[in-house]
């Protein structure tokens, strides 16, 4: 009987578990290609070629706007965790 049992809930989690398992191997694979890093000097040498103050310009703006989707993303994390948290009573 228990053997019947054990069965039928390996037949329920078996895909899923194959699944995450095939999930687990892409991962593993992609992290390997991914462990370089990211060389952004490819993706501002267009910006090279400006005197070194709009480069500095440049470089401001580019920080700002991250600081500011770094402060939004906060924002709207927190408001979900308010909004979860009003939304259970027992809190």
């Amino acid at each position: 009987m228990l053997d019947a049992i054990r069965d039928f809930i390996d037949t329920i989690f078996e895909p899923p578990l194959t699944f995450l398992d095939l999930a687990i191997e892409n991962l593993q694979s992609v992290s390997i290609i991914t462990a370089q890093g990211i060389d952004l000097s490819n993706y501002t040498m267009v910006f090279r070629d400006m005197p070194s103050e709009w480069q500095m310009v440049v470089q401001s703006l580019l920080m700002a706007m991250v600081m500011i989707g770094t402060l939004l993303l906060f924002r709207l994390v927190l408001r979900t965790y308010y909004a979860v948290k009003d939304g259970v009573k027992w809190w």
